[in-house]
């Protein structure tokens, strides 16, 4: 019989339960009823989740897959691997403490933060130090396996990988290298794995994707051993892979003493054959076929008529499963009740992805799935033949454009020249990254406004109300360029393609970008354009630049990001995709210029997120991704200045194309590594103006004075002060406005302590 099973699930809830308990914890850590609240809130969830897997014919749950803040943090909680600097005795943890490594407190730091490999999801970063230990920590996931096996089911654990673990960490101090640190690790992960056979554990799905790295050969040879002393004490071990193909690697990999391997047949397709031939007796073969990515219904035929090829090469030793944990995409569809009919049918949610492999599981094992896979088809011929997916004038525009699109009228050195004369900034201008803090009173006139409840012409009246207030505090504050706040906007991603023809958007479909920030990501199903007339961002820049002699920036998502931050239709490259998105915002640049609006910041956030994991499929999406940028920016004049941001992502190995990009100025977040990113940008020596974020505004903390000073003299030590700008790492919708005001007013001034140094 066929093993069915996914690797994980969303922990927020599905209509983000976890979240709001949390935050309404973190507003008193010291309640201990809100405390109490918040895991009956969380062990619901769990009961959940097990439940839904059950119930849809999964033979193992998964647990292991909650985490109150980061599965990451989760692992080094359990191993007692936690930051030395906060002093903790991770056996003895509170989530008190634990929030305080996540999140900050006004006297520590907070764990950096970084992209989990491609996706929109941020991991806390492990700091290695000389005296990390791995003695074992809190029980938390013991706790939570008990909880599962009491509630009658049969429990899969995952856990991540001792490799990754240390792959993924960053050296504090006293290390030479992170491996320097395996045989603790290793030591460290045994005790745990001997802890979950004798509770009872079958199996343990071990995560290892940087397997789907081109990695070092140092790292590639510890695997062997690690495992070999791993299967001494452990359950049967399941080493899992995703996001690419691993078959590079499938020698190492059927060599391990491992009772199965996951591969990810949704990324890394054209791997199953590799696998199939040659697998080993004693192993088995997890497929993970369904996508845990995209949220588009998988093709049942076609995955059926794969497996069928599987198992008549490896019989019962086929595994079938999601091709990653379902974190990536929304828990439920049935919670959309809004959503338009015709898409919604083409569309799997998370319980929705465990059906699917449910009935890939019952089809191979002789079951009566012919109903479902019936519906199934019929909703793709719908999607594939709908009239709504294609739009000729949007094709025919995509085929004209030409290689000048992407060419702005003169270079760097000549636009800033004029830049600077036009606007006449001082040494460090100061500036904003665009979002000002989403007040209760905001989001309570955006959701009367959606509801009908509040007319356009009073909803309009209020968020200029809004930048009114905006404008007069950054006045206040001294600010050198403005920003108009964005109370308009709930999402920097969805607000742009409520606007945008090709684009649709569900009411509950979040997903964990990290902690508690959820996004709702939009749907792009057609082709993108801007229908004529459609006002985005005009109007409001206009008006805020009519309330301040300041200079004001228009802010826009870029093109990659939009991309990156939806759910992508399948159907055509996302290239293409990514093109038609340029097309649109290009025009919107163009009427920003034409509006009074002279400089414009166009966010890539996820620029560095869609860089595909190998290194050899590098220059094919670098390639397409500046070319959007650069097409969506090179409409305007050399005196309109053109700003990008990019966050949470290490850029030293792409810096080369970060400056194809050509933006006048880029911001970037480099607070929580306490400068150390911008060291690339030194090295590679920069051609364009820099903004360093000098403090994080995602954590509660106040950001003092000397900290920021401090900041900009390492930022002076590698960059040219002519080059350097001041502004926070992130926008500020999150932050209150007593922390707001205090913390950029104390940026102000260690900015202009700095200008006071620069020689005139």
């Amino acid at each position: 019989m066929t093993v069915a099973h996914v690797l994980g699930l969303p922990r927020v809830g599905a209509k983000r339960e976890l979240k709001f308990a949390l935050e309404t914890y973190w507003k008193d850590t010291s309640n201990q009823e809100e405390l109490s609240k918040l895991k009956d809130v969380a062990k619901a969830i769990r009961a959940k989740n097990w439940a839904e897997q059950a119930s849809r014919g999964m033979d193992y749950v998964t647990v292991g897959d909650f985490a109150w803040y980061d599965q990451v943090l989760g692992t080094l909680s359990l191993l007692g691997a936690i930051p030395t600097r906060h002093g903790y005795n991770a056996k003895e943890l509170t989530l008190q403490q634990y929030f305080i490594m996540a999140r900050g407190s006004p006297d520590m730091f907070a764990m950096e933060m970084t992209k989990w490999f491609d996706t929109n999801y941020h991991y806390l970063a492990p700091e290695w130090t000389a005296d990390t230990v791995f003695n074992g920590g809190c029980n938390w996931l013991y706790e939570e396996i008990a909880e599962a096996q009491a509630l009658g089911h049969k429990v899969k654990v995952v856990i991540t990988g001792p490799l990754t673990l240390l792959y993924l960490g960053k050296i504090k101090s006293g290390l030479q290298h992170k491996l320097d640190l395996l045989p603790a690790c290793v030591a460290g992960y045994a005790s745990v794995l001997a802890n979950l056979k004798a509770a009872g554990v079958a199996w343990v799905q071990i995560d290892e994707p940087i397997l789907a790295f081109e990695l070092e050969k140092e790292w590639l040879e510890k695997f062997a051993p690690t495992y070999a002393t791993l299967k001494a004490v452990a359950p049967s071990l399941l080493l899992a892979t995703y996001f690419d193909s691993v078959a590079e690697h499938k020698d190492l990999l059927y060599s391990l003493p491992v009772a199965g391997i996951h591969i990810d047949c949704v990324r890394g397709a054209s791997q199953l054959s590799t696998f199939v031939a040659g697998l080993p007796q004693d192993k088995v073969l997890s497929v993970g076929i369904v996508s845990g990515r995209n949220i588009w219904r998988a093709d049942l035929d076609v995955a059926l008529a794969t497996l069928k090829t599987t198992q008549a090469a490896i019989g019962d030793r086929l595994w079938v499963a999601s091709s990653c944990s379902l974190l990536h995409v929304p828990v439920d569809l049935s919670n959309e009740v809004k959503l338009d009919a015709e898409i919604k049918d083409w569309m799997a949610y998370g319980f929705q992805k465990i059906t699917e492999v449910s009935l890939l599981k019952q089809a191979l094992d002789g079951g009566d799935v012919t109903e479902a896979f019936a519906a199934a088809r019929a909703s793709r011929v719908a999607r594939t033949t709908s009239p709504r997916v294609t739009n000729k004038v949007v094709q025919d525009r995509v085929k004209g454009v030409t290689p000048d699109f992407a060419e702005r009228a003169s270079p760097f050195s000549n636009r800033i020249a004029k830049q600077q004369a036009k606007y006449n900034y001082p040494a460090f201008p100061t500036t904003t990254i665009g979002s000002f803090p989403q007040t209760k009173e905001i989001r309570s006139a955006r959701a009367q406004f959606k509801s009908g409840k509040l007319s356009k012409a009073d909803y309009k009246e209020k968020m200029f109300g809004e930048i009114d207030l905006v404008v007069r505090k950054q006045e206040e504050i001294g600010l050198d360029v403005f920003v108009h706040g964005e109370p308009e906007r709930n999402d920097m991603v969805e607000y742009f393609g409520e606007l945008l023809s090709g684009y649709t958007f569900s009411d509950n479909g979040w997903v964990q970008s990290y902690g508690s920030r959820c996004v709702k990501p939009p749907i792009i199903f057609g082709d993108v354009y801007r229908p004529p007339g459609t006002n985005m961002t005009v109007e409001w820049s206009k008006y805020a630049q009519s309330k301040t002699t300041k200079t004001m920036k228009g802010m826009l998502t870029g093109p990659v990001t939009m991309l990156c931050w939806s759910f992508v239709r399948d159907d055509q490259p996302r290239a293409v995709t990514a093109l038609q998105i340029a097309l649109a915002l290009r025009d919107e640049v163009v009427d920003l210029q034409n509006g009074g609006i002279g400089m414009i910041q166009i966010d890539e956030p996820a620029f560095r997120e869609g860089l595909p994991l190998k290194e050899a499929n590098w220059p094919e999406y670098l390639d397409w991704a500046v070319n959007s940028f650069r097409i969506t920016a090179a409409g305007v004049t050399d005196e309109t200045q053109i700003h990008t941001h990019m966050c949470y992502s290490e850029f030293n190995d792409v810096l080369p194309w970060i400056a194809k990009m050509d933006a006048d100025v880029i911001t970037i977040e480099t607070s929580r590594s306490d400068m150390k990113l911008l060291d690339a940008f030194g090295k590679f020596h920069y051609p364009n103006d820099i903004g360093p974020g000098v403090y994080d505004i995602h954590s509660p903390r106040l950001p003092r004075v000397e900290e920021m000073k401090r900041m900009l003299q390492k930022a002076r030590a590698v960059v040219p002060d002519k080059q350097l700008w001041v502004n926070p790492d992130c926008g500020l919708k999150t932050r209150s406005w007593l922390e707001t005001e205090q913390a950029l007013k104390n940026m102000v001034e260690a900015a202009v302590s700095c200008r006071n140094t620069v020689k005139q």
